[in-house]
């Protein structure tokens, strides 16, 4: 009895060891993919005009849907060329009654809008979802070049980004880097035109161009560098708005730049006020040899500065000075409380609409 069993073990392991390595191969191998689905759609349609009641035509959805979903466009057309005529055979020789007519319909639908997904990547010359995986893996490059790196102790830092509408794409990001053995921080918050998926591609160009810039230029020379690069785009809508800091993790002075962007606001623990640091430059991608002031200052222990995108404090019939105020505002509670954790708590208490995509970043000295 115990070796019938191991041997019924064995023979099961070996059979799922099989099929695993079948489906891996039809998986690797395009025209395999091609082979077995055109298989099916036989299989199908000849026991489909054996007899309808058996085999009903329905089934004749499932490789036109798998088909759209792992062939590429030319291949398609014949499984689904292929359907259409066990279709027409079944309705000459079983009737064209009204459950057929509707049965037939559903599997044509499909057949159109696998034929229209398949056409759509064969732009991108891709199949199945690899133009998905492409997609998930840019996003997750783009996540990459915002994560901020590790800073000495007495500093602290947090980043949050809201995309319009719950989108993964967003047309605001954050490029950062620590230079000069590890005593500078630079960080560039950039707001590109349009929002969500419109502005996400353009973002995540701009992100990995602005990220390999950032720390490789002399501070002065990076909101510049990313000026002349995006002119050399060229692009229709393809301005920008960004605020560059460096600061220095030694003695906590600081140089902020802006280009168009919103001010930074600076918390100094000294006099318990915020104020906006008043930089000067234009929008990126837009003029030539354009000049950008900077705004100085200094992080004490206890000080704050906080970076955002105008879709924090922009809303329709609100000034964007009166945003600025009410974001100071809600700021004023986080000196009691602490700044940890304050990010989130301001994005969430400031933003007055989801249909905007908003990026906040605080950074602070511990007292």
């Amino acid at each position: 009895m115990d070796s019938a069993r191991v041997r019924q073990a064995n023979s099961l392991g070996v059979a799922v060891t099989w099929v695993t390595r079948t489906v891996k191969r039809v998986r690797a191998h395009r025209h395999a993919r091609f082979v077995v689905l055109l298989g099916l759609t036989v299989v199908l349609g000849a026991a489909t005009l054996a007899g309808r009641e058996v085999v009903p035509v329905s089934l004749l959805v499932l490789p036109v849907l798998l088909g759209g979903i792992v062939l590429a466009f030319s291949w398609l057309r014949w499984i689904v060329g292929l359907t259409i005529g066990f279709l027409a055979v079944a309705g000459a020789l079983g009737g064209f009654d009204a459950a057929y007519l509707a049965t037939a319909a559903v599997v044509l639908v499909t057949a159109a809008v696998s034929l229209g997904l398949a056409r759509s990547r064969a732009r991108l010359g891709v199949t199945g979802t690899t133009g998905e995986s492409m997609l998930v893996d840019l996003r997750d490059r783009l996540t990459a070049h915002g994560s901020l790196p590790p800073l000495p102790a007495g500093w602290e830092v947090e980043m949050v980004h809201r995309s319009a509408g719950a989108s993964q794409f967003s047309g605001d990001f954050l490029v950062a880097a620590r230079s000069a053995g590890g005593l500078m921080l630079e960080v560039a918050l950039v707001d590109v035109s349009g929002k969500g998926h419109s502005a996400g591609t353009r973002a995540l160009l701009l992100s990995g161009a602005f990220g390999g810039l950032l720390g490789s230029l002399p501070p002065a020379e990076f909101l510049p560098a990313a000026n002349a690069y995006l002119l050399r785009q060229s692009w229709q809508e393809g301005f920008a708005t960004a605020v560059h800091a460096v600061v220095d993790l030694s003695v906590g002075t600081f140089e902020v730049r802006s280009a168009g962007h919103p001010p930074a606001i600076h918390y100094q623990s000294g006099s318990g006020r915020w104020t906006s640091l008043q930089a000067s430059g234009g929008l990126l991608g837009v003029f030539e040899k354009d000049v950008y002031e900077p705004a100085t200052g200094r992080l004490r222990p206890g000080d704050a500065l906080m970076l955002y995108t105008d879709g924090l404090v922009e809303a329709p019939r609100r000034d964007l000075a009166d945003g600025i105020d009410k974001l100071q505002g809600e700021a004023e509670r986080l000196v009691t409380k602490g700044f940890r954790d304050g990010a989130p708590k301001l994005i969430d208490s400031v933003a007055s609409s989801e249909e905007d995509d908003r990026a906040l970043l605080l950074l602070w000295r511990t007292p």
